[in-house]
């Protein structure tokens, strides 16, 4: 067997499985907040796309490139998002489809780590973190080297890592906007981050798969930074239309960036078989094409907030993020709060402790719990009234309340 097989821990919801599981909640439905899987309804033109190409391409296998149209698609909307000057991302040489960017974020580090090299040998990422990122680390064969999140920025304070530790470094991976946090990257920072990937010889992975559920204006991406170097070197960027169409079903996504790098990438998901299906390629091209759905899904996200704020403000530190769509508040014990909440009022929300490791002697999600906001707003609502009633008659409530933080 691999031996970086015995080194994984638990995912996430199958700790909190474990957590509940002799618990007998009340008679009521589940609401379920403790997962990332947006449930707003799938676009109707996505639904058309798909439907109408059902039977294309089912004698044949698809190519791991993808087709011509889906990457100029992508090209094209991706120019559009990040202002990127004519014809610096070429579609057949900085652009690759994905199933999705789980697959994509977990291959890179496979193909881009080298297990034979010591000195090499450190994946840095944030902690929390998506634990795809750690998994990657450990079944390339490297060690996770964890950062920090600072409880006010809601990001690393990236330029505190030690020169040795960016020398020992072959990929970092950052998160922007940052799953739980919400906290996006600006773009001097990006652009520090850049150069020192550059300087050092490290991967740049940066996963932008929130980057279009915002309130504040469009985050900054990487693409743009590394456009005003006029280069892609050591630059990747992925995205995805689970978070921003809402269908994470069809696995779909797409990383862009340094040509060399895919190029081995490609080679690398070409024995991997990682190809799109033509359905989902043709719903993709669709998906890519049209803002009006993404607009009217920000829409109902900024909804969703507000009401958080309204309904849970007077108990809970909530915050509008700057992107994605989770609260992340901080409730004492995690793994005690998401039981009680459980047993009481029959929600599911996900103890921070989960998305977290200790590092550098502290816990930065031991004392959180994360609420993703992926229901219908009625559903939502319904679930943020029920954690209303549960602080309000928990016993030791009034120490845990706070002002409310809500920047609008």
């Amino acid at each position: 067997m691999n031996p970086g097989l015995a080194s994984l821990q638990a995912y996430p919801f199958e700790r909190l499985r474990r957590l509940l599981q002799d618990v007998r909640p009340p008679a009521l439905p589940l609401v379920d907040f403790s997962i990332g899987e947006p449930r707003q309804q799938a676009p109707e033109l996505v639904a058309r796309a798909l439907t109408a190409s059902l039977q294309q391409g089912l004698a044949e296998y698809p190519k791991v490139l993808g087709e011509p149209a889906l990457r100029q698609a992508i090209a094209a909307w991706t120019s559009r998002r990040f202002t990127l000057p004519t014809g610096f991302l070429d579609p057949d040489r900085c652009i690759l489809p994905v199933n999705g960017t789980r697959e994509a974020l977990f291959s890179i580090a496979q193909t881009v780590i080298n297990p034979c090299q010591d000195v090499k040998s450190l994946v840095l990422m944030p902690n929390p973190f998506y634990q795809i990122y750690e998994g990657a680390a450990l079944l390339a064969g490297a060690k996770p080297h964890y950062l920090n999140c600072d409880p006010g920025s809601g990001q690393p304070d990236f330029r505190a890592i030690p020169e040795s530790v960016w020398e020992r470094s072959a990929l970092l991976y950052v998160n922007s906007p940052h799953n739980p946090t919400g906290a996006a990257l600006g773009g001097e920072e990006l652009a520090w981050l850049v150069g020192q990937a550059r300087r050092f010889g490290v991967v740049l992975a940066v996963d932008e798969c929130y980057t279009e559920i915002y309130f504040r204006g469009p985050p900054t991406g990487v693409l743009s930074v590394a456009a005003q170097t006029g280069s892609l070197d050591s630059v990747l960027s992925f995205h995805s239309l689970s978070k921003r169409s809402s269908i994470p079903g069809a696995r779909s996504g797409f990383v862009a960036g340094d040509p060399a790098i895919l190029a081995q990438f490609l080679r690398y998901r070409t024995y991997l078989g990682a190809a799109m299906p033509p359905f989902i390629q043709a719903a993709s091209r669709a998906a890519w094409s049209d803002e009006e759905h993404v607009v009217e899904s920000r829409r109902s996200y900024a909804r969703k907030f507000a009401a958080a704020r309204d309904i849970l403000g007077e108990h809970l530190d909530i915050q509008l993020p700057d992107g994605g769509f989770y609260l992340w508040p901080e409730v004492g014990d995690g793994e005690a709060f998401a039981r009680e909440l459980y047993a009481a009022e029959h929600v599911r929300c996900l103890p921070g402790a989960y998305l977290a490791r200790e590092a550098h002697g502290l816990h930065p999600g031991h004392d959180r719990v994360r609420i993703a906001l992926v229901g219908s707003e009625a559903e939502c609502i319904e679930g943020l009234q029920r954690i209303r009633r549960f602080l309000d008659n928990r016993p030791h409530a009034s120490s845990q309340e706070k002002e409310s933080a809500w920047h609008s």
